[in-house]
């Protein structure tokens, strides 16, 4: 029983510390955390956007994250790292907090959902699902799901495949919550291959090369430059307004 307790012990820990670093560091483009125990202590992974912001100026960030995780959660000797994610837009954190940053600047949610969704398919995803809902328009609760490319629903095959997480974001209408489902090729078992090489239509755009983006030092000034091409994104909010 105390090997059971322990492992809920930890699980609820490392929940615990996910949520503290999503807010903690969510300007660096906090993606995951791999946590292992090894035998000089504990080795921690943190995969964001933008690594510089976490390691700080001299290494002051880790310094006080290290002190955290010790005194705050428990952990013994902890040895962090830091590793780049090379496309962010893949992982489902990181596009929940940016799509929700989007709406709380004021974008239509829709016009906000289109975007993301086409963020992920450029970068090459197998397959995205956005799920937005709360007050959308008015006093009534709504919700709108939105889907591109495969996305396994079910099964183990699903577990392996699909990634998602939920955000929620503050408007002036009341809270609305956002959860984004991304499959990955890479993720794909030999014996479920993806094949598409005879058909000129693939699911996802070519993957873009790093000239083709606008790099930002963070993530809220990636938000804002993201901001300015949004509103060149076609939409039905317009032609919605229009009809009532």
């Amino acid at each position: 029983m105390s090997a059971i307790k322990n492992v809920i012990n930890d699980n609820y820990n490392n929940m615990l510390l996910n949520d503290y670093l999503k807010e903690k560091i969510k300007d660096a483009g906090y993606a995951s955390v791999n946590i292992s125990k090894v035998p000089t202590g504990t080795k921690v992974v943190l995969f964001v956007t933008k690594p510089g912001i976490v390691i700080g100026r001299k290494g002051s960030g880790i310094q006080e994250l290290t002190k955290k995780l010790e005194e705050g959660f428990g952990f013994k000797n902890p040895q962090i790292s830091v590793e780049e994610l090379k496309k962010p837009e893949l992982s489902p954190i990181v596009m929940c907090n940016r799509m929700a940053a989007y709406i709380q600047r004021g974008t239509a949610f829709r016009r906000a959902t289109m975007w993301t969704m086409q963020q992920i398919m450029e970068n090459g995803a197998l397959g995205v699902q956005i799920t937005i809902s709360g007050k959308l328009r008015g006093d009534r609760s709504a919700f709108e799901k939105h889907s591109a490319g495969i996305l396994p629903r079910a099964g183990n095959f699903a577990d392996q495949v699909v990634s998602q997480d939920i955000a929620h974001v503050e408007t002036a209408m009341g809270l609305i919550g956002i959860r984004i489902r991304i499959a990955l090729k890479e993720k794909i078992i030999p014996e479920f291959e993806y094949k598409n090489k005879d058909h000129k239509e693939d699911i996802a755009i070519t993957d873009k090369t790093d000239n083709d983006k606008d790099v930002a030092p963070t993530e809220s000034e990636q938000i804002k430059i993201d901001a300015e091409k949004i509103s060149k994104v076609d939409s039905m909010e317009e032609e919605e307004a229009n009809l009532k």
